[in-house]
């Protein structure tokens, strides 16, 4: 993957960035923990809709209710930044396809909208939002210590393909078992949000994630330049012949030692050019106090991807 990055910044109102190029996924991280100020909790609860506050307050559990408030105020503060400082935050309309996948809806004006995508995804300790142009996108992260409920491989056979199942079964290790189980997991929950089509109309056991094998060091233009290789990530679909699937690109890497992150975007359409490699930035970010790039940096550590 290629590397492009932005310099930290300290502001009060957002800073606007530059729309994605083709290919290139911005991802925005919130670490809940962070953020202990009642004075900017108040001001995230003022950019929702009556709607989503009411939601809100209604969860049970402040945990709850904060993760649940910095994953919408990181959605509309990181919309409003690729508007150039147009549209506000606070009025941004959203709604949900038939299967619940979230997309804006943009107020008719003079002003032309750009055509992106995003997905968010959400653990107690980190929030994520990977925004695309023209491509859909879909996402997931996970805790790395996650519990399994039940015995890895019983869950496996009830979720995952037979090649996927093989896969884990002949590793031995316990812990290492599961921590691959985790990344299938990242990885497959990522490809059904980027189809947007949700779990019950694509079940995980009707598609399989593949490892290729590792690309040679010093070949790797995933994320940043390291001793270690990633991974070529690919994906057949056994339930619909016509997705086509080639035309999803994967990433998926570790964050902050603690989590693991997988992308799934839709491949550009580009007539008569190869395909494009896909990009990556990733920002950290408290929305209205500060932003940071952490692309190649150790808090970023690719696992797979295609190159």
């Amino acid at each position: 993957m290629n590397l492009h990055c932005f310099q930290r910044s300290f502001s009060s109102p957002l800073v606007p960035v530059k729309l994605p190029s083709p290919m290139e996924t911005h991802f925005w991280l919130i670490s809940p923990d962070q953020i202990r100020s009642p004075s900017l909790m108040n001001q995230y609860v003022e950019l929702l809709s009556p709607c989503e506050k009411d939601h809100v307050l209604s969860m049970s559990g402040d945990q709850l209710k904060k993760s649940a408030l910095l994953a919408r105020a990181l959605v509309r503060t990181t919309i409003a930044r690729y508007t150039n400082s147009v549209v506000d935050p606070k009025s941004l309309k959203f709604r949900k396809n038939s299967y619940g996948k979230p997309e804006v809806v943009w107020e008719n004006g003079d002003w032309q909208p750009p055509p992106l995508h995003f997905n968010i995804s959400h653990t107690s300790s980190l929030i994520a939002c990977g925004v695309t142009m023209d491509a859909q996108i879909g996402i997931d992260v996970e805790e790395k210590t996650r519990k399994i409920k039940s015995n890895v491989l019983t869950f496996a056979r009830r979720y995952f393909s037979s090649h996927e199942l093989e896969h884990l079964s002949a590793i031995t290790d316990p812990e290492i078992q599961r921590q691959e189980f985790m990344k299938l997991w990242t990885l497959k929950e990522a490809y059904v949000k980027a189809l947007g089509r949700g779990f019950s109309a694509v079940p995980f056991n009707t598609f399989t994630i593949r490892f290729r094998p590792a690309i040679p060091k010093g070949e790797s233009h995933f994320l940043k330049d390291t001793d270690s290789t990633a991974s070529e990530i690919t994906v057949e679909s056994f339930d619909d012949p016509k997705i086509i699937t080639s035309d999803w690109h994967f990433a998926l890497m570790e964050l902050d030692g603690s989590h693991y992150a997988a992308i799934c975007t839709e491949n550009a359409k580009l007539e008569g050019k190869e395909p494009l490699p896909m990009t990556l930035t990733v920002r950290r970010t408290i929305p209205f106090v500060e932003d940071e790039c952490i692309t190649g940096t150790n808090s970023v550590i690719a696992i797979g991807g295609f190159t």
